[in-house]
């Protein structure tokens, strides 16, 4: 009877001990039971039966994935390279195992199609000055699509969009045109300013007394030519006659 004992303790035992299994915090264990799905088993030590049940752990947290670099020709006949990364997370650990075979795979997959699809709809110009509104409805689109599988796009990333050489040189050339007109303004609206202030500053000398005559003898007295040549002035007579309105200004002071 010993005899026969001794070998069900140690099948017990390593049903026992072999079935246990131990589940992390982030993540669930997907339990099928000959073939057909059981249950989900919560973070901690838990035990299947060997032969009959198998686990599949499944990971919660958020998780990356990149969407390789391609070719899509945008609406206005541009070929551009894009790449993105996805973000995404399992909220149903039963139906990420039971609905897709691969559910990181088919996201990227997935999210890759619907880039192409969104980018071919647009121009250049959207793309290179939208990008944030284009990731948001790319992942509206994945979202739609994976909710069935349990998963949640959390967001998606466009990362680097490739221009062809010569498309690059084309927009250097308008970007350089751009400063220029900018710079041409500047300087138009500076000289705009410049005459209003001379404008009113000729107004002031004007209605002053011999202004414009003593700012006429300041401009001669900053000149400063080359003693050994002789500088002739022609001034006119509007300058003595300020003269005499400053002295008569003097005069009555």
């Amino acid at each position: 009877m010993e005899i026969l004992i001794w070998p069900i303790v140690g099948l017990v035992s390593f049903f026992i001990l072999f079935g246990l299994r131990i589940v992390d915090q982030y993540e669930r264990g997907v339990v099928l039971t000959l073939g057909k799905y059981s249950g989900i088993r919560s973070p901690g030590l838990t035990w299947i039966f060997i032969g009959i049940q198998k686990m599949t752990k499944v990971d919660l947290r958020i998780t990356t994935t990149d969407i390789p670099q391609q070719e899509v020709i945008t609406k206005d006949n541009v070929p551009v390279g894009i790449n993105a990364v996805v973000y995404f997370q399992v909220q149903s650990a039963e139906n990420a195992i039971l609905n897709i075979k691969d559910y990181t795979t088919a996201v990227s997959q997935y999210a890759q199609a619907a880039l192409r699809d969104v980018i071919g709809a647009i121009e250049l110009d959207p793309l290179l000055s939208e990008r944030e509104q284009i990731a948001e409805e790319v992942q509206k689109i994945v979202s739609a699509a994976t909710q069935s599988w349990g998963i949640l796009v959390t967001d998606i990333k466009i990362q680097d969009i490739e221009l062809p050489a010569d498309m690059k040189r084309v927009m250097a050339k308008q970007a350089e045109a751009e400063r220029e007109r900018r710079a041409i303004v500047i300087r138009a609206q500076g000289e705009f300013e410049a005459s209003e202030r001379l404008a009113q500053a000729a107004g002031v000398l004007t209605g002053t007394p011999g202004g414009i005559s003593m700012r006429t003898l300041q401009t001669i007295e900053k000149i400063n030519p080359d003693p050994s040549k002789t500088v002739i002035f022609a001034l006119p007579v509007e300058f003595f006659e300020g003269i005499k309105s400053l002295s008569s200004y003097l005069d009555k002071k």
